[in-house]
């Protein structure tokens, strides 16, 4: 585990199990109806969130910089290794000696990391930064 000012890192465990039980009947927000049948189902959540465990990582989101891309405080993301960086990707970035989560725009050669909060300034990489694009986020794990 290794832990830095805005995220903490964790690797996935793999997992024996059979996963939780999956009622595939959708949940009803209105009126639920008596007469759906349910079967169940076993689910993994690797199997669903994990493309390619050897590159795959989760970090706890510290800070309030991505709100507004539905990233909270202490949301989990599950970040990928393996996937290539693209304009409007959120990605894992190591800025200057700190991670850091952050919309990814591109133009041209200019990157520039887009926080998702009004409040935090846009951060525009230049040749003096020590700056590398750690993985990209594939999914937030959230508590309700």
């Amino acid at each position: 585990m290794k832990t830095s000012k805005t995220l903490t890192f964790f690797t996935p465990k793999i997992s024996s199990g059979n996963g939780a039980i999956l009622v595939d009947v959708g949940i009803a927000a209105g009126f639920p109806s008596p007469a759906d049948d349910f079967r169940e189902t076993r689910i993994s959540l690797d199997d669903e969130l994990i493309q390619n465990k050897d590159a795959t990582f989760f970090a706890k989101v510290k800070g309030q910089s991505m709100i507004n891309a539905g990233l909270d405080d202490d949301d989990l993301l599950v970040i990928d290794r393996s996937l290539e960086p693209t304009n409007n990707k959120i990605a894992v970035c190591f800025l200057d000696g700190e991670f850091t989560v952050k919309r990814l725009r591109v133009e041209k050669n200019e990157v520039w990391l887009q926080p998702e909060n009004p409040n935090y300034p846009v951060i525009k990489i230049t040749e003096e930064n020590d700056f590398m694009i750690w993985g990209i986020v594939t999914s937030v794990i959230k508590k309700v």
